[in-house]
């Protein structure tokens, strides 16, 4: 193939696009941090996707037309770090090949150079040993060597076992991917998305069900898993008429029945909520302490559901009153995202570590908004860069908030100000955000070597947002002590601890006993935040 033309280039990003979804799990795998929410891939493959999509939508078939489609959808599809630099070596990789209808080796050659070029210009802090290593890598073998080459596909033949050569030198460059014993991960994405567009210029067979497999994958992991979030089917309501005396005692046996619990007594009733697989049992219980007078029961996975269609439907309506401020924030979990529309965010976009929202999920979000200044809070710092690109392409006014935890987060809405003006909030926003420090408690998902500890596949890790993996332990509540010993200084005034989906409400509260005692000089605060994945987040301030 000495020339590549605009209907061969679809077919190379749709194998691209093939071969990295097949191959994703094994660059989320390659995670520097063994934790068990590596989405590198995931982000690379649903951006790649989007990219794929778009360019099958063009009806001018030249390789500019193409490309230009190409560099749109992923603008639009990008997601995490990886899948923003991603978006912008396509967009480069276009602006090498504007106004051409085809590409030959040499034209390749500067499409490649201005792919690295426009990535490297995307990044603040350019980071060797990455992504970006590879990709110039690529690029300078690519125009010191064009002239040695005929055909295409040999000459990307060549392209691509040069960037192999600079994946495996990656760890030499980074010191914590030579401890860690892995390669980068965006590196190694780059290289499979390389792989299947060879693979096409080849001629190679890849099945129609191949494409098609991953391309259900794709929508597959695409599908709001929120539903997943609920891990107690019914909330149950009831009034109980008896002795209000006897609330605390009723509210010790529903304890472990669920939770979002809430049990008062109020003269003569007795008035009970409870989030709970078993409303049964939680009634059976309620009628030993008196007559049910009112009774409520709502399965809110059906409730959900009936959210989402109607969220669907009316999703594109602006409210007709304009605000003078909105904030949109990234969260995961039920508790999480209540606690933000408890201190007033509106504006929820779900994910956060398994699901790293894109750039079109932002504008989403912001096409539903009326407000004079639009304030976004990432929360965490695989979503800041989709946040900025967002930024860059609406029309409205917009702040990107750099939260890089979900407690920056909330720390950041508590120290709004109505009265001040964008400056002085943005000024606020960050200030509060530096006195927050967060702790996350997770499980290691491979054997590895980090900081000079040694970590088994399966260990309970504490992650310091300041100092990395500081607590390895073989039990959560040992790990988190472990944890905040490490964070609580003579400054410390509060510290939350926000419990996630996989730890029980028990275990929860065990912990936040023994936290109020070695702690009684702060308040302790424990909540259901619901998040997966991690045990705990804890906030210290």
């Amino acid at each position: 193939m000495e020339v590549l033309d605009g209907q061969g280039l679809i077919k190379a990003i749709d194998y691209a696009a093939a071969y990295l979804e097949m191959n994703k799990e094994e660059v989320n795998k390659l995670n520097v941090f063994p934790v068990p929410d590596g989405d590198t891939g995931t982000n690379m493959s649903l951006t790649i996707h989007s990219a794929a999509r778009s360019a099958r939508s063009v009806d001018e078939r030249t390789v500019s037309a193409v490309a230009k489609s190409i560099s749109s959808g992923a603008l639009m599809g990008a997601r995490g770090n990886s899948g923003v630099i991603l978006s912008q070596l396509l967009r480069g990789f276009y602006e090498g090949c504007k106004e051409r209808k085809t590409l030959s080796v040499s034209q390749l050659a500067v499409c490649m150079k201005s792919s690295a070029d426009m990535a490297y210009k995307a990044v603040i802090k350019p980071t060797e040993g990455t992504i970006l290593t590879v990709a110039r890598e690529m690029a300078t073998f690519a125009t010191s060597n064009f002239e040695k080459y005929q055909q295409v596909d040999a000459f990307l033949e060549k392209i691509v076992q040069a960037g192999e050569e600079a994946l495996e030198r990656t760890p030499e460059m980074l010191p914590v991917l030579k401890e860690a014993g892995v390669v980068d991960a965006g590196g190694k994405g780059l290289i499979y998305i390389y792989k299947g567009f060879l693979a096409a210029l080849r001629g190679e067979v890849l099945e129609q069900k191949d494409i098609q497999g991953a391309e259900k994958d794709v929508k597959k992991a695409l599908k709001s898993a929120d539903a997943a979030d609920i891990r107690f089917l019914y909330c149950t309501e009831a009034m109980i008429q008896g002795d209000a005396g006897k609330a605390p005692t009723l509210r010790t046996k529903l304890l472990p029945m669920g939770d979002s619990m809430v049990v008062v007594g109020d003269e003569d009733i007795i008035k009970v909520h409870i989030h709970t697989n078993e409303p049964g049992k939680v009634l059976s219980q309620c009628l030993t302490y008196g007559e049910l007078l009112d009774i409520k029961i709502e399965n809110m996975k059906l409730q959900h559901e009936n959210t989402m269609v109607h969220e669907e439907s009316y999703k594109k309506q602006k409210p007709e009153k304009r605000s003078k401020y909105a904030f949109v924030a990234v969260a995961a979990g039920e508790g999480i995202e209540q606690i933000f529309r408890d201190i007033g965010v509106q504006n929820i976009i779900k994910g956060g570590q398994t699901m790293n929202p894109s750039t079109q999920d932002f504008l989403d979000e912001i096409e539903s908004i009326n407000a004079d200044v639009i304030y976004l809070l990432p929360n965490n710092k695989n979503i800041i860069l989709a946040a900025n690109q967002a930024k860059e392409v609406s029309a409205e006014h917009i702040e990107v908030i750099p939260t890089k935890t979900i407690p920056q987060g909330i720390s950041a809405v508590l120290a709004f100000s109505e009265e001040s003006d964008v400056k002085e909030n943005m000024d606020t926003f960050a200030h509060a955000i530096e006195k927050v420090k967060t702790g996350q408690v997770t499980f290691s998902v491979r054997d590895t070597t980090i900081d000079k500890k040694t970590i088994k596949k399966g260990n309970i890790i504490g992650i310091n947002d300041r100092q990395g993996i500081i607590a390895v332990s073989n039990s959560t509540e040992k790990a988190a002590l472990e944890l905040l010993a490490g964070m609580v200084d003579e400054e410390t005034e509060l510290i939350y601890v926000y419990y996630g989906e996989d730890t029980s409400q028990k275990e929860a509260q065990k912990l936040h006993k023994k936290l109020e005692k070695i702690y009684s000089d702060q308040d302790v605060v424990l909540q259901y935040g619901g998040q997966r994945l991690y045990y705990y987040i804890i906030s210290v301030e």
